[in-house]
């Protein structure tokens, strides 16, 4: 009979995280517990939904309605929501090319050097991944693929409870190395209308062209749309709250984009050989950053769960970050309990997390058994952090499931196919039966009279 979540050495009421110990139970809860609109907005934020638009919105009914006003009144739009919405006048939405100047000469000089490291690491990590053109000729004719750029990309980089000039980094450095000709940046500004000094810093050094003050459902509307002032761009990448992913996706189709990335994940696998302060650690790093992240253990006995409990709350005792640590774990997070390293790999497949970490025994053994992930992470030393930072793969990567279909981000995301055909006459001829026959099939006549015209004009064959 299926066991309800069960709390195991648990020194905390209510308790901190839920525990499965039954996978049935873990399967229809955790994987239920995903979407980001299905979880229902603050007090906070609903009540401030009521002071601008004066009504009870849904989150989809407030980007509705932002998104039809940026496009049909442009740059007076922005200013004005960003006013109602973030509470700052912004009158120039563009950053001048000496305020990003200047935040590289002012931030620590540890932080610059790390900010490069990172972008050289990203750098070389993406030039390694470059698709390249090519052209087969065969008789008198040719066919081939032209990999070509996107033109102008917008990279969305997430302000609010923190700023990210990491996720700068991991969407512009890689579009650089696509051949993008213009990369530009929009990101919320402060209360005080001024820009965190790290996020203009990481744009100078990811070669970004023009960075834009404004955030939320009016920065993608405008990037995809384009203002007065702003020039749409062709495709839109990077993360961001419930409001700018149904923003993205209320303007896919206009414009390109790279996903619809919900709340951050992470699911660890662990067996007896792990190492329960390290799994603590890696669970509470993920759940930082964010009370809508999930943070889940699948480990294969009650006593490493529960020896993680306790390090959890041990750790949490000094984290500055614990209240929302808490309310992630409350909200989203679990720790499931397997009967073998297969049946949690199974389930990890299940879930199709954004990270998925492997501190087991011979943990290579395994990568083969993984299907769905954004990354994966071999071996318990190969903590999921750095791959946040410096690593070199993009840490913009798929979320809620979509790693079933999706990739993280990669050159991929900032070039397209054009294929190329050349037709001799003797590949002519070779082709124009079986294509005629096609169209005449599916009743397109001008197609196959398009066809034969060119084989009439062919010099005789026949001797």
């Amino acid at each position: 009979m299926p066991s309800s979540p069960t709390a195991v050495s648990m020194t905390s009421d209510p308790p901190l995280i839920r525990v499965y110990e039954d996978l049935a139970q873990a399967r229809r809860d955790v994987l239920g517990r995903r979407a980001a609109e299905s979880l229902e907005l603050p007090a906070t934020v609903q009540q401030r939904i009521r002071e601008v638009f004066g009504a009870n919105l849904s989150a989809e009914q407030v980007v509705a309605r932002i998104v039809a006003d940026v496009r049909a009144e442009g740059d007076e739009a922005v200013r004005r929501y960003t006013r109602e919405i973030d509470g700052v006048d912004c009158v120039e939405a563009l950053v001048p090319p000496q305020e990003l100047d200047a935040a590289v000469a002012s931030i620590d000089p540890f932080l610059r050097g790390a900010l490069e490291a990172a972008a050289e690491r990203v750098r070389a990590f993406h030039e390694r991944s470059k698709r390249r053109s090519w052209l087969e000729f065969a008789e008198g004719g040719a066919l081939g693929q032209m990999i070509v750029p996107i033109e102008r990309v917008g990279v969305y980089a997430p302000g609010g409870r923190a700023a990210y000039p990491s996720t700068v980094l991991m969407a512009a450095v890689p579009a650089r190395v696509a051949g993008v000709k213009e990369v530009v940046l929009a990101t919320p500004p402060g209360r005080d209308g001024t820009l965190t000094p790290s996020i203009l810093a990481a744009a100078r050094i990811a070669g970004v062209d023009s960075v834009y003050r404004m955030g939320g459902a009016q920065a993608i509307a405008a990037l995809a749309y384009g203002t007065q002032s702003i020039r749409r761009v062709d495709k839109i990448v990077g993360p961001g709250n419930v409001f700018v992913v149904l923003a993205k996706r209320a303007v896919a189709g206009a414009v390109g984009i790279d996903g619809l990335p919900g709340p951050t994940e992470t699911v660890v696998l662990a067996d007896e050989t792990a190492n329960p302060a390290w799994l603590a650690a890696d669970m509470m790093a993920q759940a930082e950053h964010d009370p809508m992240a999930q943070s889940i253990l699948i480990c294969t006995s009650l006593r490493i769960a529960s020896a993680v409990l306790g390090e959890l709350e041990r750790q949490l005792a000094e984290a500055p970050r614990a209240d929302v640590i808490r309310e992630a774990f409350g909200a989203r997070g679990a720790i499931v309990v397997a009967d073998s390293v297969d049946a949690a790999i199974q389930f990890a497949n299940e879930h199709a997390p954004e990270h998925l970490c492997l501190s087991v025994a011979d943990a290579w053994s395994y990568l083969g058994k993984v299907r769905n992930a954004g990354g994966v992470f071999v071996g318990e030393g190969t903590v999921e952090a750095i791959g946040d930072y410096t690593a070199g793969p993009s840490h913009i990567m798929p979320t809620g499931g979509t790693a079933r279909f999706a990739s993280p981000l990669n050159l991929d995301d900032f070039t397209k196919v054009i294929s190329v055909f050349s037709f001799g006459d003797e590949e002519l001829r070779a082709l124009a039966e079986p294509a005629i026959v096609l169209a005449r099939a599916e009743g397109l006549s001008a197609h196959s009279a398009a066809i034969e015209a060119r084989l009439n004009a062919q010099p005789s064959t026949e001797k």
